[in-house]
C-alpha cells in the first residue's frame, strides 16, 4: 500500500476496532451494572420473551402464596370460634344434665335456665360477630335482592339495575326503600322508610355517554343504582318511588381462593364452604329448649348433643381445607422456587463469565488506543522525506 498523508488508512482501521472494543466494553459494564445478560431484544429476544413471562408468572405465584396464606387464617379464625361454641355446648350440656337429675328443685333450674339461655344467645352473638376483614363467616350468607319498583324508577327513567351486596347492612327482609333525586343538589337520597336511615350520594351532574353507564353507590346500604344514557338530570324524581328489599337467608357461605395464576376454576381456585354455626342452624330444637322441668331438660339434653355434633362435623371440614391448603401452599413454594431458577437461567448474568470478558475487551481498548495513537504517529514519519 502507498504511503501518504492525505488518507491515514491505518489510523481508520485503529480507530474503528477500537469503536468496536468500547462499544462491547460498554455493553459489557452495563450487564455487570444490572446483573441481567439480557438488557434488550438485541441481546436474545428468545429468552426475554420466556423470561419475563416467567418473571410474571412467579410474581403471580407469589401473590397466590400470599392467598393460601390468608386463606388458612380465616379458616382458622371460623375454626377458633366454633371452638368457642364447642365449650359452650359443654357447658350447656353439663347444666342440662344437672337440671334433669332431681337433686336440684324447680326453683333451681330456673337459675340454671338462666345461664343456659344466656349461652344460647352467646353462640349466636359469636356466629354473627366471627369475621376476617369485613367477610362474616360462620353466619351464613344472605342474598338480597330489590323487589317490587316504583313507577318512575325504571328501565326508560335512566335506571338500569338496582342491586344489593351480599351481607349488605341495615338492611332486613321486607325492608322499604324510597329514591328522590333533587335536580337543585344533583343528588340521590335514597331512604329506608322502615327503620329512616337515608343517605346521599355524590352530585351526578350528567347522564352517561350512550351505551355507557355509571355507578351510583350507597354505602350505607350496600346498594349500588346503576344509571344509563336515558336518566335525565334535569328532571326531579319525587321521593314516594319505592321498592322493597327481599333478604334469603342461607345456611352457609362459600369463600373462594385464588391459588393458581389462571382463570381455570377447577384448577386455579380453592372453594371451601362454611356451615353457619347459629343456634337454628346447629340444632332444631335447640332454639326453644329450656332446663325448666326435668322433661324439658332431656329434651335439651338430646339438642345440645346434636348441636355439637353439628359442631365436630364443621370443625372436621374446617380441618381438611386447612391440611388441602397447606399442600397448596407447599405446591406453590416449589413451583415459585422451580419458576425463578428457570427464569435466573435466562436472564441471570454470570457475574465471573461476564468480568473475564469485560477484562478482555477493556485490554483490546486499551490496545486500541495504543495502536491509533501509533497509527496518527506514521504520517508525521512521512514528513522527513520532505525536508
Amino acid at each position: 500500500m502507498a504511503m501518504t498523508i492525505a488518507s491515514n488508512y491505518s489510523a481508520n482501521v485503529a480507530y474503528r476496532h477500537l469503536k468496536e472494543s468500547d462499544s462491547d466494553a460498554s455493553r459489557s459494564l452495563a450487564k455487570l451494572s444490572a446483573g441481567t445478560r439480557v438488557l434488550s431484544g438485541r441481546d436474545d429476544a428468545a429468552s426475554l420473551a420466556i423470561g419475563k413471562r416467567l418473571e410474571s408468572e412467579t410474581a403471580a405465584l407469589r401473590q397466590a402464596s400470599v392467598n393460601a396464606g390468608q386463606a388458612g387464617s380465616m379458616l382458622q379464625i371460623a375454626d377458633g370460634a366454633l371452638s368457642s361454641v364447642s365449650d359452650i355446648l359443654t357447658r350447656m350440656k353439663t347444666l342440662a344434665t344437672q337440671s334433669a337429675s332431681d337433686q336440684v328443685s324447680d326453683a333451681e333450674r330456673v337459675y340454671l335456665n338462666d345461664e343456659f339461655t344466656q349461652l344460647r344467645s352467646e353462640i349466636d352473638r359469636i356466629a354473627g360477630d366471627t369475621e376476617f376483614n369485613g367477610q362474616k363467616l360462620i353466619n351464613g350468607s344472605q342474598t338480597i335482592t330489590a323487589g317490587t319498583i316504583g313507577t318512575d324508577i325504571e328501565a326508560a327513567d335512566g335506571f338500569g339495575a338496582i342491586k344489593f351486596d351480599n351481607n349488605a347492612a341495615n338492611v332486613s327482609n321486607a325492608d322499604q326503600f324510597s329514591i328522590a333525586y333533587d335536580t337543585a343538589t344533583s343528588r340521590f337520597t335514597v331512604t329506608n322508610t322502615t327503620t329512616g336511615v337515608a343517605q346521599t350520594s355524590e352530585q351526578v351532574t350528567a347522564a352517561p355517554t350512550a351505551g355507557s353507564t355509571q355507578d351510583v353507590r350507597f354505602d350505607e346500604f350496600g346498594l349500588t343504582l346503576t344509571l344509563t344514557s336515558d336518566f335525565d338530570p334535569a328532571t326531579a324524581i319525587a321521593a314516594n318511588n319505592t321498592f322493597d328489599a327481599t333478604v334469603a337467608n342461607s345456611t352457609s357461605t362459600t369463600l373462594t381462593f385464588k391459588v393458581g395464576t389462571g382463570t381455570t376454576a377447577a384448577e386455579d381456585d380453592l372453594a371451601f364452604t362454611l356451615d353457619a354455626a347459629s343456634v337454628s342452624a346447629l340444632s332444631a330444637g335447640l332454639g326453644a329448649a329450656t332446663l325448666d322441668t326435668r322433661a324439658n331438660a332431656e329434651t335439651a339434653i338430646d339438642a345440645v348433643a346434636t348441636a355439637i355434633d353439628e359442631v365436630n362435623d364443621r370443625r372436621a371440614a374446617i380441618g381438611a381445607n386447612q391440611n388441602r391448603l397447606e399442600f397448596a401452599s407447599a405446591n406453590l413454594a416449589s413451583s415459585i422456587e422451580n419458576s425463578e431458577a428457570a427464569r435466573s437461567e435466562l436472564l441471570d448474568l454470570d457475574i465471573a463469565a461476564e468480568m473475564t470478558s469485560f477484562t478482555s475487551k477493556q485490554i483490546l481498548m486499551q490496545a486500541g488506543v495504543s495502536m491509533l495513537a501509533q497509527a496518527n504517529q506514521m504520517p508525521q514519519n512521512l514528513l522527513k522525506l520532505l525536508s
